[in-house]
């Protein structure tokens, strides 16, 4: 059966992604989103391993280059601004190098959504409320839009996906609090380093400014157990919860945190983990953070891009037997996700120290980083030898 419709609820990069490869291949993708546009705000992303390629078929590379933070290091600072610590980000990478684009994750999204934007029809400011299947199609009740007929559904609406909520069941059972939450928004004004991350430690917490051409975004991190009450859509109340979390803390955290009271844009969630046992049911699947959540540390973006593009490359080579290629796609790309599943403790020990001693400790061990990745970029050299 050619010329399927198929309803992607969010317009993020993963629903994007889709978007444009299901077209590609004879589909008929409709995109749902409940905002109505895009967001400013978010931390810089990398685009990396399999998702390069998926880009570089899209021909969207010469505007990931152009967008390209271009920053090669991690500044750690103390509370008076001075350097205590170092990353060459640069030397961590894998063998494509810098061939590896870090990209502004909302500036990613807009390139991603205007690859897609001719071939899918975008319904914004709208959102799912009900799924209704049969092994013919899958009816769809939308909060705005009149009802519709679509043969498939894709969840690509992040970690609080409403297709995942309404096919599967409540977030409670699939989403897991790990213990952080964060908040980012853009700001202005003068930056010391345009190739520098700067990031400022208290115990429990961090702030860091990060730089892109000219423009940078702010991000608040803090350990904490799940906030009872906590909204993910109350902007009023994430902005309470950050100031209150960094209220004591010095370096540039007090101008911060008027740049906070004052945005009109600010993400603001925790940090969480999905671990769903099966990716689709029946007609309906899930994609990205959707499926497998990876939050702020592990590579989020790069596998929404891969996983988007295995899922339509599935769909083609099993047209008539969704079922099939939705088990094929999620065996494929579990192989990619659940490493990554793994990382979390590591990333963030590294970055959000629980004590002043860990914190000395992670800035103590910078200094030994360069000879770690000299060792580890030489151990891949003689290995493709």
């Amino acid at each position: 059966m050619s010329n399927q419709s198929v309803l992607i609820s969010g317009a993020g990069i993963a629903g994007s992604t889709l978007a444009y490869w299901l077209a590609r291949h004879g589909f008929r993708p409709t995109v749902v989103e409940r905002a109505s546009g895009l967001r400013s705000s978010g931390n810089p992303v990398d685009v990396r391993g399999p998702a390069m390629k998926v880009v570089e078929r899209m021909g969207l590379m010469p505007r990931l280059r152009a967008a390209d933070s271009n920053v090669t290091d991690m500044r750690f600072v103390n509370a008076a601004g001075r350097h205590v610590g170092r990353i060459k980000l640069r030397a961590f990478q894998m063998s494509a190098g810098d061939r590896e684009p870090e990209v502004p994750r909302a500036e990613l999204a807009s390139i991603l959504l205007e690859a897609s934007s001719d071939d899918a029809e975008f319904l914004w400011d709208d959102t799912i409320v009900a799924l209704d299947q049969n092994e013919n199609g899958v009816d769809v009740t939308f909060e705005r839009a009149e009802p519709r007929r679509f043969d498939l559904v894709i969840g690509a609406d992040g970690l609080h996906s409403a297709v995942r909520r309404v096919a599967f069941g409540p977030e409670s059972d699939f989403v897991r609090h790990m213990g952080i939450y964060v908040a980012t928004l853009p700001i202005d004004g003068p930056i010391d380093d345009d190739r520098e991350v700067t990031l400022y430690n208290a115990p429990g917490r961090l702030v860091s400014v990060h730089p892109s051409r000219g423009h940078a975004v702010a991000a608040f991190m803090f350990r904490s157990p799940a906030l009872t009450g906590f909204d993910h859509r109350d902007t009023e109340q994430h902005k309470r919860l950050v100031t209150a979390a960094f209220a004591d803390d010095s370096w540039r955290v007090p101008e911060l945190l008027e740049r906070v009271r004052a945005a009109d844009d600010i993400y603001f969630d925790s940090v969480s983990q999905v671990r769903l046992p099966q990716w689709s049911s029946g007609r309906i699947a899930v994609l990205g953070d959707a499926a497998s959540c990876l939050s702020l540390f592990g590579d989020g973006s790069t596998l929404a891009i891969a996983g988007a593009f295995t899922l339509a490359e599935e769909l083609a080579a099993a047209r008539t037997d969704p079922e099939t290629a939705f088990r094929r796609y999620e065996s494929r790309h579990r192989t990619l996700v659940e490493p990554k599943l793994r990382g979390f403790g590591s990333a963030t020990a590294l970055l959000i120290p629980a004590t002043r001693r860990g914190i000395a400790v992670r800035n103590l061990a910078t200094h030994l980083f360069p000879m770690m990745a000299a060792a580890g970029s030489l151990r891949r050299r003689l290995q493709s030898a």
